[in-house]
């Protein structure tokens, strides 16, 4: 990887997608990334509003090896560059093999976006939030407090205690860190053989503490068959207020 930024000096901001899931809880034999949402895929969706915010330099889309799909998808729409790299066993692989795919022309001190691929509702307001709160942390991530009373629970569902909801928040994505301490971090993770849910997760586990930055709820990730409905409910409502949707007219393909 590379000591300095680019030439001149300005720090860049890449994007990882992990793409590589099957999606077992939507039941289908299509992964939910390429689902019909609003009469396109929902992947289309999530590349389409991460390619309009300026600060982003590429999109790295991390597909499983028996990736059937990708193929058939129209990205001539897309401004921003997007290539993609083959995936692994869990998501903390797969977004470590799309960090290395970058590491020849990504700076140590550059920032890294990961996104999921099945969060098609991402609001350009909410990454342009992130990348300025976080510009003098270790890293962030967009999130929202929690609303209701959490229990948690053994492994027969019984009630073992009500937990505090004042400093609870549901995680969300982009999260957001420097290249090389996320690079160092999963590779850490990795090497132990352990396994991680979340970037923040790894940085957490080398004394990091990243920023929670309030994100809008609508920011959903498409995971059972409801949630298609609601996406695109979001989708109409977002576009209802001036945020752009991609659409029939912005390619030529389906």
């Amino acid at each position: 990887m590379s000591d300095s930024a680019a030439p001149s000096g300005k720090v860049r901001y890449w994007v990882i997608v992990p793409a590589a899931g099957i999606g077992k809880r939507m039941g289908g034999d299509v992964p939910k990334q390429y689902l019909p949402l609003a009469s396109r895929r929902v992947i289309e969706h999530t590349l389409y509003r991460l390619s309009l915010h300026p600060l982003i330099e590429e999109i790295v889309v991390v597909l499983s090896e028996n990736d059937s799909y990708w193929d058939k998808l129209h990205l001539s729409w897309i401004s921003k560059p997007v290539r993609t790299v083959m995936g692994g066993e869990e998501r903390c692989h797969s977004v470590l093999n799309g960090l290395k795919s970058i590491k020849e022309r990504a700076a140590n001190n550059d920032w890294v976006l990961v996104h999921d691929a099945a969060r098609p509702c991402l609001r350009p307001d909410d990454i342009e939030s992130l990348i300025s709160e976080c510009q003098n942390e270790a890293g962030g991530l967009l999130g929202i407090p929690v609303k209701d009373t959490m229990k948690q629970v053994d492994e027969t569902h019984k009630i073992t205690a009500t937990l505090k909801r004042d400093h609870i928040w549901h995680a969300l994505t982009p999260q957001m860190f420097r290249y090389k301490d996320l690079v160092s971090a999963l590779s850490n993770v990795l090497d132990r053989n352990e396994l991680v849910t979340d970037e923040a997760m790894a940085m957490e586990q080398t004394g990091c503490q990243p920023k929670m930055v309030c994100g809008h709820a609508d920011n959903i990730k498409i995971t059972h068959p409801d949630d298609l409905a609601l996406g695109e409910f979001y989708l109409e409502q977002q576009q209802r207020q001036g945020i752009a949707v991609f659409d029939d007219g912005l390619n030529d393909g389906g």
